[in-house]
C-alpha cells in the first residue's frame, strides 16, 4: 500500500496563507519501496487546500488531508508527473479517506 515516508513538518509564513516545508517529505506510490516516489523538497511553499474562506467551517484548508494537499501542490507546481498524477492523487484520497495513514520512517 502507498505511504507517506516522512512526517510533514511545516511552518507558516507571515501572509497567513502560505506554509513552508521544513524537512523533506515524500510519498511512495504503489508499495513501500516501489521506487516510484514523489519527493517534496525542503523550502517548498504550499497553501494546502485552496478552499474559499466561506467554506472553511465545513472544509478547513488543512486537516487529515493536509499531506495529500502538499503532494497535490508539488505535482501541480513541478508538472513532472502529468501522466500519473491522477493515479497518485486517487491513491492519496483513498488512504486519507478509508485508512488511518501512517508514515514510514526510513
Amino acid at each position: 500500500m502507498s505511504v507517506f515516508t516522512e512526517q510533514l513538518i511545516v511552518s507558516p509564513l507571515s501572509d497567513g496563507k502560505t506554509w513552508v516545508i521544513l524537512r523533506p517529505f515524500s510519498y511512495d506510490v504503489g508499495n513501500v519501496g516501489s521506487g516510484d516516489t514523489v519527493r517534496v523538497r525542503t523550502g517548498f511553499m504550499t497553501d494546502f487546500a485552496s478552499i474559499p474562506r466561506l467554506l472553511w467551517i465545513f472544509l478547513p484548508r488543512w486537516g487529515k488531508y493536509g499531506n495529500a494537499a502538499v503532494i497535490h501542490d508539488w505535482l501541480y507546481w513541478t508538472q513532472k508527473r502529468s501522466s500519473t498524477s491522477g493515479t497518485v492523487l486517487l491513491e492519496i484520497h483513498f488512504i486519507n479517506t478509508y485508512c488511518n495513514y501512517k508514515y514510514v520512517n526510513r
